[in-house]
């Protein structure tokens, strides 16, 4: 069973940054695409950002392009989302995600093994 902790959410003012991480427990970790996803009350889980194992390729959702960077560290068996610029709207609990698959796609059904999620509440 691969493990996922997510860490680094908080309440943060309108224009700010947050850095979250996720460590996994996946032995084969670099050769998986992960991800992260979010969910703000009443709305359903929507996908964020994605990045390959091997680091090489990113894809974002359009709606946190220019603000959020995806990155990871194969050797530490982390990734990280840099939240830049952030908008109330950006409220949510993120999850992270690990993918079957060696490149990242946008879709949850690829994804075999979620964290418990870390709030981000950002306010005016």
């Amino acid at each position: 069973q691969v493990q996922l902790i997510e860490s680094g959410g908080g309440l943060v003012q309108a224009g700010g940054s947050l850095r979250l991480s996720c460590v996994s427990s996946r032995a084969t970790f670099s050769s998986h695409a992960m991800g992260w996803f979010r969910q703000a009350p009443g709305k359903e889980r929507e996908f964020v950002a994605g990045i390959a194992g091997s680091g090489d390729s990113t894809t974002y959702e359009d709606f946190v392009k220019g603000r959020f960077t995806i990155s990871r560290d194969n050797a530490k068996n982390t990734v990280y989302l840099q939240m830049n610029s952030l908008k109330p709207e950006d409220t949510a609990i993120y999850y992270c995600a690990a993918s079957r698959y060696m490149w990242a796609t946008m879709t949850s059904w690829d994804y075999d093994y979620w964290g418990q999620g870390t709030q981000v509440t950002v306010s005016l």
